[in-house]
C-alpha cells in the first residue's frame, strides 16, 4: 500500500472508502454532498473520542474540493485535532485518492476544517472532559 509522502503532522487515518456507480454523477465524478459526507464521518472520529460521547458538527470553517474524484478512487481520510476548547473540538482533515492501480498516483483531493461540539442527552452543550 503506498501512503501519501507528505502529511500533516499528527494525522490519522480514520477511514478509506471506495466511491460506488450511485455516488457519481453521469461523468463519473463524485458528488461533492456525498464527499462531505464521508468528511464530516470522518472528521467526527477524534472529536468523539476525545468527548468520550456524543458530538454534533456545529461548522464547517472550509471546505476545498483540490480535484474531482473518480469511481474506484480509494479514498483515505486523515485528520488532526487543531483546537479543543470548553464544549468543542475543531479538526482538519485532509482527503487522498489512490487512483490508477496499473500505475498507482496518491492525490490530495480535498481538505476541510470542522467544529464539532460536546452534546448531553437532551441535545446541550457539555464540556469537553480534560
Amino acid at each position: 500500500m503506498m501512503a501519501p509522502h507528505s502529511l500533516p503532522n499528527g494525522a490519522e487515518l480514520v477511514l478509506r472508502v471506495m466511491p460506488m456507480p450511485a455516488d457519481a454523477n453521469a461523468n463519473g465524478d463524485v458528488f461533492g454532498g456525498w464527499i462531505m459526507a464521508q468528511v464530516d464521518l470522518a472528521g467526527a472520529v477524534l472529536p468523539a473520542r476525545i468527548a468520550k460521547g456524543r458530538i454534533a458538527t456545529v461548522a464547517v470553517n472550509q471546505f476545498v474540493f483540490k480535484q474531482p474524484v473518480s469511481i474506484g478512487d480509494l479514498l483515505s481520510f486523515y485528520a488532526r485535532v487543531t483546537r479543543i476548547g470548553n464544549t468543542s473540538v475543531s479538526v482538519h482533515v485532509e482527503v487522498y485518492a489512490e487512483r490508477n492501480p496499473a500505475n498507482l498516483q496518491v492525490v490530495k483531493v480535498t481538505e476541510a476544517d470542522l467544529t464539532y461540539v460536546a452534546i448531553d442527552l437532551q441535545g446541550q452543550p457539555r464540556p469537553v472532559p480534560r
